[in-house]
């Protein structure tokens, strides 16, 4: 297969910006086309309801499908860059050049859009792909297999189903870039996989994603939209609100919105049809282990049969407690308190980079100070996940991964540029010996 992609490659079929725009409007109208089979599979895989199915999986990648389409014939021009004195009369340009063949590894828990994102930042710079989707979300990876099969060319991209065999094989061999969406743990297998063939590696990972409460926030519309960040997919979303830390004097109030929001968006949720569910045992039992029933004000239980989990938010939590010892990807949301910013910054900043920070605030400077002293790959202010869904880059720092996508992010992810001088044919003898303390004093002053 990988063999395959190689010869279509080369063959330049990827390279012409006609071609790229038409792969991609093939693959937009298929999707729209098919989106009640992308519903139903995601519905079979996760318990996703259309409506969020459209909002946070298919709509992301129809608008990124348009981006690249509208914006494409820009971002593969030849771009212009000042050459200094020393080397004039000369021009220089940057190149943007496809790597070769991409690899995309994608995770469960978005398995539409987490594999098609990244597929069309790849085909928009030029490459073949090979697209490796979850196998713990078996009836959306059939819809992508099905979906490549009628959409690409032989050669131009392939999927392989399987798991850690498949994985395996496929770290094995010798690709032009990786693109890996997934846990901290893998991503250091794909990375040591990839330094074998000096392979340039892009990683989206994940992390305890902090959500900083102060005592200026709007809390009513703060507990709204933390909780809807929190239930979105059961929590099961790499930029979710991790854990809240909020301020000691408004601490109280803003849990009892919370949970008046978790009444009001996911009622009886053990038997709502449109909650998402864990999506295996293991995950269920590892977040079940994480709640501590003496901390929890609302929620706390669980469906063994179906692996649905209620909301759940813990209060009195500390760091030593169970779920502060990991991210939780699940919909408990521990809540701790503070008095001094410095005290946030501190405790933030003595565990790993996090994938997203979310601070509620009006205090433009308390936004300020808590944007620059936190390092993080991205956010909000005011509101939480929503930034996924924008042309800003997307990507994390440290622990939570490296290199971005989304927009021109995407295609720059995916593109070498070449870079080059084009030089004039008149020739400056200064460089030349042999030299003498003329030309040394010419070439301090350049």
């Amino acid at each position: 297969m990988l063999d395959r992609a190689t010869e279509f490659f080369k063959s330049g079929a990827t390279r012409p910006l006609a071609e790229r725009i038409e792969v991609l409007r093939r693959l937009h109208h298929w999707i729209l086309t098919n989106d009640a089979e992308i519903c139903d599979a995601l519905y079979a895989d996760l318990h996703k309801a259309p409506f969020e199915t459209w909002a946070t999986e298919i709509g992301v990648v129809v608008d990124e499908l348009k981006y690249n389409v509208r914006h494409l014939p820009e971002w593969i021009k030849p771009e212009r860059v000042r050459t200094n004195i020393k080397v004039a009369p000369a021009r220089g340009y940057k190149y943007p050049e496809p790597y070769g063949t991409a690899l995309i590894m994608a995770p469960w828990n978005y398995p539409f859009m987490l594999t098609i994102d990244p597929l069309i930042a790849a085909i928009a710079a030029g490459n073949c792909a090979i697209l490796k989707p979850s196998n713990y979300s078996p009836h959306t990876s059939d819809v992508i297999s099905k979906m490549v099969s009628e959409v690409f060319e032989p050669g131009h991209v392939s999927t392989v189903l399987g798991g850690r065999v498949e994985n395996a094989a496929l770290l094995n061999q010798r690709f032009d870039i990786i693109f890996f969406t997934g846990s901290q743990t893998v991503g250091q297998v794909v990375l040591q996989a990839a330094a074998k063939f000096l392979t340039p590696v892009i990683l989206e990972l994940g992390g305890k994603s902090p959500c900083i409460v102060d005592n200026t926030a709007d809390i009513r519309l703060a507990a709204k939209r933390i909780m809807w960040g929190k239930i979105l997919n059961a929590g099961q979303t790499c930029v979710a609100p991790d854990y809240v830390m909020a301020h000691e004097d408004i601490a109280d109030e803003l849990v009892s919105h919370m949970v008046y929001w978790v009444k009001k968006f996911a009622d009886d949720a053990l038997n709502n049809p449109d909650y998402p569910h864990i999506i295996n045992d293991a995950n269920y039992n590892r977040i079940m282990g994480l709640i501590d029933d003496s901390k929890v004000v609302v929620g706390g239980k669980g469906d063994p049969a179906t692996r649905a989990i209620e909301p759940t938010i813990m209060t009195g939590v500390t760091w030593n407690d169970a779920v502060m010892s990991m991210e939780i990807f699940g919909p408990v949301l521990p809540i701790l308190t503070w008095s001094d910013p410095a005290e946030v910054i501190r405790e933030v900043g003595e565990h790993p980079h996090p994938l997203s920070t979310y601070i509620f605030s009006r205090d433009p400077r308390a936004q300020r100070y808590f944007r620059t002293h936190i390092q993080f790959g991205g956010g909000c202010i005011n509101d939480v996940v929503v930034q996924v869904g924008t042309e800003l880059p997307f990507g994390g720092l440290g622990h939570s991964g490296m290199s971005s996508y989304h927009g021109k992010a995407g295609f720059d992810a995916f593109t070498h540029y070449k870079s080059v001088l084009h030089r004039s044919e008149v020739d400056i003898p200064l460089r030349y010996p042999p030299y003498d303390r003329f030309k040394l004093e010419v070439m301090r002053r350049l």
